[in-house]
């Protein structure tokens, strides 16, 4: 009789973010397979999914939340799902080392400095979380501190030892957010050091990474997802394209080299002040950015007659909403390309956009999270006809 797996994770239990944690990675990639098969298999044939050859140490991005225990003692780690209970963690196996080393740093110097981390039972207390990004090809770290309040006495010594002792650290920034909820960032923000963002290398091109900014947390995978968009989309160097959800602009500007011209849209206006910086950063000319709601825009453009020859849409979870995919209808561009990072809100938004008139023609599905449930998925759709 064969011996069961062990999860690799000492936290699996307690942790919960790992929900594959008792699988083999050949299996979880099966499972995953799977899933899409089930759920996006009437609308095509689905590849097996890209897994990665190091499934470990692949997150960009690390959050770290701080917290008093029950003994007044600071802990910090990770929240469990659907609470606000945080499970010490010294080290996350998904997680960037030199990332994790600068939190552990961070808990050791807070006594030294008379740091008080925040106490939500008494309102007292000063820092509340950690955000950590890592530039996967530059090695650079952006620092984000995020505190209730903009009151820091000892503000230069303690970013002076922590840049000391972690020289790849190119930004320190405060983020003030006073507020409860789940939202990790507020909206006000102060810089400590350095230009306030690092910067980064994807398929290519470099793009600038700020604190709240949307960029993939996965890079290895992200070159394959990206690429692989933008065969899907097929271009011959005379397209206009829309890169809808832009982000920072990694779509679009990965697919700039190969079409006509590029116009971007985000909601998220720190995200395409990013976007308008990267595009001049790869000295690139025919690269659009705006800030606008996706939905709103994609209406405004089929009221104008403007027609996109291929829309690269990559919405968040909860997916395309119908204002969007109604207005890509009437727009009719020859491809479309969804990025999806949940295949159940994917399959409903296939039904709306086949029944409009476009057929599947690939899906691929790409491991971007290693040992937990979520799938993205790549599919390219062609208007019929063509």
């Amino acid at each position: 009789m064969e011996n069961a797996f062990t999860p690799p994770c000492p936290y699996y239990k307690k942790c919960g973010g790992c929900q594959l944690q008792a699988l083999p990675y050949a299996e979880q990639l099966r499972k995953k397979t799977g899933l899409c098969i089930s759920l996006l298999g009437k609308f095509g044939h689905v590849e097996p999914i890209w897994g990665m050859d190091e499934p470990t140490r692949y997150r960009n991005k690390v959050h770290a939340a701080f917290a008093l225990d029950n003994r007044r003692k600071v802990v910090c780690g990770i929240y469990q799902p659907g609470s606000h209970a945080i499970v010490p963690a010294e080290d996350c196996m998904i997680e960037d080392a030199a990332a994790d080393a600068v939190i552990r740093t961070i808990r050791a110097m807070l006594p030294a400095y008379k740091i008080k981390v925040f106490d939500e039972r008494s309102g007292t207390g000063w820092l509340r979380h950690v955000l950590v990004r890592r530039g996967f090809a530059t090695g650079e770290l952006l620092v984000v501190l995020v505190a209730v309040s903009p009151i820091f006495p000892t503000q230069k010594p303690f970013v002076k030892e922590l840049t000391e002792k972690h020289p790849e650290i190119k930004s320190v920034v405060l983020n003030l957010n006073d507020r409860f909820g789940p939202v990790v960032l507020g909206t006000r923000e102060k810089l400590l050091y350095g230009p306030g963002t690092i910067e980064d290398v994807l398929c290519g091109h470099r793009f600038r990474i700020s604190p709240r900014s949307f960029y993939q947390v996965n890079p290895v995978q992200t070159e394959k997802l990206y690429r692989c968009a933008v065969d899907f989309a097929g271009l011959t160097g005379k397209e206009t394209v829309l890169d809808a959800y832009c982000g920072i602009g990694t779509i679009g500007i990965t697919a700039s080299e190969k079409a006509r011209q590029v116009i971007g849209v985000e909601l998220n206006r720190d995200a395409v002040r990013d976007a308008i910086v990267n595009a001049k950063l790869n000295g690139l000319k025919n690269c659009w950015f705006t800030a606008g709601d996706a939905g709103e825009y994609m209406e405004q453009t089929a009221h104008s007659g403007l027609r996109p020859d291929v829309v690269f849409l990559d919405p968040p979870r909860a997916g395309s909403d119908e204002r969007f995919l109604r207005s890509l209808l009437k727009c009719a561009p020859a491809r479309v390309v969804y990025v999806s990072c949940d295949p159940k809100t994917l399959a409903r938004d296939l039904e709306t956009l086949t029944q409009g008139g476009y057929r599947v023609e690939k899906i691929q599905p790409v491991d971007m999270f290693p040992w937990t449930e979520h799938v993205e998925s790549v599919v390219k759709l062609t208007r019929a006809g063509l």
